[in-house]
């Protein structure tokens, strides 16, 4: 569940959302907080800004958790279109501190999506195909969490978007690169299991995590203008 709420004053925005998570420090909802200036150049929208994510604490976090993960991350992004029914947008967000873990991150990702013909489709409805693919690349965290690098991986989606009036359909399916061990350290997840491919500075007890694999995600919102 989550909720998101932005206004903007010509190219300048401020925004907020909430979402509920679940995560190994107990913290229960991600809040992000964001602002920045979208100004426009010729056909290309152009973004750049900063969010900061804030993860509230829903107890007391079990040993070897960071009970304090939130981070900032800076962002910038284009987007244009080619004709009236692609849409192309690619950018790259950095953090200094990726959950407050001390290894820098930057995030590269781009994507396209293509309107379907409305005469295809009632006259109340749109649809549009799009997906996207990213890389994500790491440094090394900070000397009390071992000093090593997280694993970079690439992700990737597709999905189909529908919209009648101000009522907005997603399925998408994600996917990652990352083996289930690359997942546990990348996450803690402190559900994952043993029996791994043991690494004897990342994950000397061979621990596995299902976080990373293949999922299908099917979100229903309205968009209050």
């Amino acid at each position: 569940m989550g909720a998101v709420f932005e206004a903007a004053l010509g190219p300048a925005y401020v925004g907020t959302a909430a979402t509920s998570v679940k995560l190994p420090n107990k913290a229960e909802a991600e809040v992000t907080m964001s602002t920045g200036l979208r100004p426009k150049i010729g056909k290309v929208d152009l973004d750049f800004g900063w969010t900061y994510y804030f993860y509230p604490s829903g107890g007391t976090p079990p040993p070897g958790t960071l009970a304090n993960i939130n981070y900032v991350e800076f962002v910038a992004r284009g987007s244009t279109d080619f004709g009236e029914s692609v849409h192309f947008a690619a950018g790259s967000g950095y953090s200094p501190s990726y959950s407050n873990t001390g290894a820098w991150s930057d995030y590269s990702a781009f994507g396209v999506a293509v309107d379907m013909p409305r005469k295809l489709l009632p006259p109340d409805l749109t649809a549009t195909i799009s997906g996207g693919a990213g890389y994500f690349w790491f440094g090394n965290q900070s000397a009390s969490l071992g000093g090593f690098p997280l694993p970079d991986y690439l992700n990737w989606n597709l999905g189909l978007t529908l919209v009648r009036k101000d009522i907005h359909l997603d399925l998408r399916y994600y996917n990652t690169n990352l083996s289930r061990e690359q997942c546990f350290v990348l996450t803690g997840d402190l559900s994952g299991g043993f029996g791994g491919q043991i690494n004897p500075v990342s994950d000397p007890l061979g621990r596995v995590s299902n976080w990373c694999s293949a999922t299908f995600v099917a979100k229903v919102w309205y968009a209050f203008n």
